[in-house]
């Protein structure tokens, strides 16, 4: 019960924040972070009616969603994500948010057309540089879009960011807007394969922000099923 009311809080968050910015809140979905959870706090999150999943690592994820079942929810993979292991995400998940070089991209385009699939992904920005995030710098992210529209079993989406963490919320916006900027800047290329649908960026302490600045994926761990363990 405890994670169907964290749920419903954040929705309710969601949708007063994006009528506070005059967006719809129903283009704003909840992914709910369920790295280091047990598959019986996220069938409990399903339960309770909700859908989508974010997962950090290959391994992990692989091992629950099997249990869960592939069809039972919709899966994002949202950590940092080595070439080697490119089949695997193809394979589990209906949107990696995390491509930051052309090299990996071309991997997950030879995988995807194994299988006979176009998976869509996000490009991942290094929005604020620093050193211990992924993420391509803003002129690669550029130049790597010009060049993975010609992959005919990608999609790219969108773009996703993760900025500085911030104690005060409202010192993350400016990354938020920086990423929102990018993304017009690549829809005015009209580049095939590619729609700048999605911004996934907002985390458990300040998605509020995120959605009041044009978030439609928004990433919550902590507020929904509780600490790390």
């Amino acid at each position: 019960m405890q994670i169907q009311s964290n749920i419903k809080k954040i929705h309710d968050d969601i949708r007063a924040a994006a009528q506070k910015s005059g967006r719809d809140a129903s283009r704003v979905t909840l992914i709910a972070v369920s790295k280091r959870k047990p598959p019986e706090m996220i069938q409990q999150a399903i339960d309770a009616g909700h859908r989508d999943f974010g997962e950090n690592y290959i391994q992990e994820a692989m091992e629950k969603i099997d249990i869960l079942g592939r069809e039972s929810a919709i899966w994002h993979f949202i950590g940092h994500l080595q070439s080697n292991k490119a089949k695997f995400a193809v394979k589990y998940f209906d949107l990696i948010h995390t491509v930051d070089t052309l090299k990996l991209a071309g991997e997950i385009n030879r995988q995807a057309r194994k299988i006979g699939k176009i998976q869509k992904i996000l490009l991942q920005v290094n929005i604020a540089r620093e050193t211990t995030k992924s993420g391509a710098e803003e002129n690669e992210v550029m130049n790597i879009a010009k060049q993975a529209c010609q992959f005919d079993n990608l999609h790219v989406s969108g773009l996703m960011c993760m900025p500085p963490f911030f104690d005060d919320p409202e010192d993350a916006r400016i990354y938020f807007k920086r990423l929102k900027q990018i993304s017009k800047e690549i829809e005015t290329l009209n580049l095939p394969n590619t729609a700048m649908t999605h911004l996934s960026m907002g985390m458990s302490n300040d998605f509020t922000v995120a959605v009041e600045e044009g978030a439609t994926f928004v990433r919550v761990g902590t507020a929904i099923f509780g600490a790390r363990l």
